[in-house]
């Protein structure tokens, strides 16, 4: 796994105080909102499907679920909210990914630009290192519970449509093309196994070490760019 660990800022997430609950909350709505464009039924748009699940994990109410979903969709009212993706270059000349939903372009442009200015960078074209691929998470703990902590239920993944897995301490990561995403999704569901976290993100090519006072100033920059309401994901080279 490429960069930052996910496993991580998803754990932080959802032991967030009840302060930053709602920060959490905002991202994941506009989140569910720009997916609702697509059709309001995620039986049959995969996006807002995916989303939702999202919401759900961080045991996000079902009211503000069905609100974003009719904000997408247009029964309700509100800011017209716009999907960016900006490029740069952070800390210790780390490569970052942001991307952002926001219903004030100008503002978020901005305070983007700022946040690498201060960490020492600056925006500018990183894209040519990342891939987007599928990505879906499964903690070791629910493999344990359904017993397919196993060889074999990999290769059961890789027929699905998995180009690679990764093992890690909290579990394993697949790695999907971005069409097969879905399918692999829906094997895991018909065997009763819920995901961490299931979306598409930008993987770098080629990582970048980073230690000592670097390490500290990346992370410090990526603390940042979760507490900013705007950003709903962010994406890195360095290996921390």
């Amino acid at each position: 796994m490429s960069g930052h660990s996910k496993w991580a800022t998803t754990k932080r997430q959802k032991a967030v105080t009840d302060a930053k609950k709602s920060a959490v909350f905002t991202k994941i709505s506009k989140l569910i909102t720009i997916a609702a464009r697509k059709g309001g039924d995620p039986a049959t748009n995969f996006s807002l499907r995916m989303a939702i699940d999202k919401a759900r994990g961080m045991n996000m109410p079902k009211d503000n679920i069905e609100r974003s979903i009719k904000r997408g969709t247009g029964e309700l009212g509100g800011q017209t909210i716009e999907e960016l993706v900006y490029e740069g270059i952070g800390p210790a000349k780390a490569q970052f990914v942001v991307k952002c939903l926001t219903d004030n372009k100008n503002r978020t442009a901005a305070v983007i630009r700022h946040l690498f200015s201060e960490y020492g960078g600056s925006l500018g074209a990183v894209m040519w290192n990342f891939e987007q691929k599928g990505i879906i998470r499964v903690s070791g703990e629910e493999l344990g519970s359904k017993n397919l902590n196993n060889e074999d239920f990999e290769l059961e993944l890789i027929d699905a449509g998995a180009q690679d897995i990764a093992r890690e301490e909290e579990g394993i990561t697949i790695f999907t093309k971005i069409e097969d995403l879905q399918k692999v999704k829906n094997f895991l569901d018909s065997k009763g196994v819920a995901a961490e976290s299931s979306e598409t993100e930008f993987v770098a090519k080629e990582e970048q070490r980073v230690e000592g006072e670097d390490r500290e100033k990346v992370e410090r920059f990526m603390e940042e760019l979760e507490d900013n309401e705007d950003v709903s994901d962010y994406y890195t080279n360095a290996d921390i």
